[in-house]
């Protein structure tokens, strides 16, 4: 194999993004990045970014099909739409968020 090869090899590699995190991982991550402002709840029940950091974007990524897969099922389950299993879970979601902790009303970031 030539140089040019090695090159063009560790180009690809470095400019590549970075590998993203595991559901686990985003789960572990959560409750920190949450108390810290990083991340917070919204009110149609998934997570949002409050203040942009190093993982803040792919934690709620995975965080969000998750709870978006478990809203699919419910609804499913129960005969209603998304959309109502979603706003129930940010409802719920929003009351438990600890004080000091980011929540979102009317578009707007706000420490409970």
């Amino acid at each position: 194999m030539s140089i040019r090869f090695f090159l063009l090899a560790a180009a690809l590699l470095l400019s590549a993004p970075a590998w993203s995190m595991s559901l686990n991982q985003a789960m572990g991550a959560l409750p920190a990045a949450k108390a810290a402002g990083v991340l917070g709840e919204r009110p149609d029940g998934y997570v949002g970014v409050v203040t942009p950091q190093r993982d803040a974007a792919d934690i709620a990524r995975q965080i969000n099909a998750a709870r978006r897969a478990e809203y699919q099922r419910l609804a499913e389950e129960n005969g209603i739409k998304l959309r109502d299993v979603e706003a129930i879970a940010g409802k719920k979601a929003i009351e438990r968020t600890p004080p000091g902790q980011y929540i979102q009303l009317n578009g707007v970031w706000m420490p409970k």
